[in-house]
């Protein structure tokens, strides 16, 4: 049987590929070929990640570092491309909605290797998102198709992907998050940062129709300097969200605000699940805090996980201050947790693997 080939390449991703490798190493009896594509490329954007996930070192590591969209999916193209001629898989499975998403499932498209899109389906129907451009691509290109709720297969009928390529399995992120959270203990945080579990909001910002934006970026820092009169806000800071802020010169609604380089998944998942409250922009995150059952107010317009909306405990705010104001005060007035979706019970890996382990056979 040929080899399966897992491609990874940005935080998100490697949240994700984790548990797959451990599934697909208990199914198989081998880990699959691993491939980081280095989208994120430095020690706290993506070396901690493989340390606290306990991801083995990449069979390659392709090493393209940032760059323009197009320029950065070009690179991976080219050096994947020669990575499948090297390696012949038998089956390549991208995650999630990057760039490193999109290369890969191009390139295998392509070459004719049967193709593997986990978390597919999701949509936000916002074009002017990077990510929903790669995830729409990436569905229509995939011969088998895992979705992590049931909303996600119902925007794949609509565009047309036959019911049989298509698998309900769950949320492969909470397998991850299940594993872990027993260390993810408030203490591996108290001694760095000045504040008691659930008396503290923790803000995460890095989009670029929010960061790129003077308008939008304003008013969402107007929002948090209030939001810290309330109760402390601690912000990891994202790498793209510092320079825009400098540009900018809105670094003052920064002074009333904890700061902090950005974290490894374990820090990250302590100062989440022990939040009163999070703000933030991320897709994953609005899984996770409704996994955890922490209140999530979202600075978009739209999501493509309407599930942590309709079921979970998410709220959408927009930008504007005054929006993110409400949310945030509707998000602290909640009673209750919320419910975990379908299949969110930390077992997608293996409910995926078991479906590849027969494609694989099959072919």
């Amino acid at each position: 049987m040929r080899r399966l080939l897992v491609v990874a390449g940005a935080r998100p991703n490697y949240v994700k590929v984790a548990p797959l490798v451990d599934a697909w190493r208990q199914l198989a009896g081998a880990a699959p070929l691993l491939v980081n594509t280095g989208q994120h490329y430095d020690d706290a954007m993506a070396d901690v990640f493989f340390r606290d996930l306990g991801l083995p070192e990449p069979d390659r590591d392709l090493g393209v570092g940032s760059g323009t969209h197009a320029v950065q999916t070009a690179r991976m193209m080219t050096a994947f491309e020669a990575v499948c001629l090297e390696l012949r898989p038998g089956l390549v499975v991208v995650v999630g909605d990057v760039n490193s998403t999109l290369a890969a499932a191009l390139v295998a498209a392509k070459l004719t290797i049967p193709l593997a899109h986990v978390e597919a389906g999701l949509r936000s129907f916002d074009r002017t998102m990077p990510e929903e451009v790669n995830r729409v691509v990436t569905d229509q290109l995939a011969d088998l198709l895992f979705t992590p709720s049931r909303d996600a297969g119902e925007n794949l009928a609509r565009e047309g992907i036959p019911p049989g390529r298509v698998h309900f399995v769950g949320n492969v992120m909470i397998d991850t998050l299940e594993r872990c959270r027993p260390r993810a203990t408030f203490d591996r945080v108290r001694d760095r940062f000045p504040v008691e579990e659930r008396t503290y909001a923790l803000l995460t910002l890095h989009r670029p129709a929010n960061v790129d934006r003077l308008e939008a970026l304003s008013g969402i820092a107007e929002a948090i300097r209030k939001v810290a009169g309330v109760m402390p806000v601690i912000f990891p800071v994202h790498p793209r969200t510092r320079g825009r802020l400098a540009e900018f010169g809105l670094g003052s609604w920064l002074e009333d605000v904890i700061l902090t380089e950005p974290l490894g998944y374990l820090d990250f998942l302590a100062l989440t699940a022990h939040a009163r409250v999070v703000l933030t922009d991320s897709g994953g995150l609005q899984e996770e805090t409704t996994a955890l059952g922490v209140p999530c107010v979202t600075l978009r317009e739209s999501t493509e996980r309407p599930v942590t909306v309709t079921e979970g405990t998410n709220r959408l705010a927009g930008t504007g201050a005054a929006a993110i104001l409400e949310g945030f005060h509707r998000a602290l007035a909640a009673t209750g947790p919320g419910r975990r979706p379908e299949l969110w019970d930390g077992r997608a890996a293996g409910r995926i693997a078991a479906v590849l382990q027969r494609v694989l056979a099959e072919r």
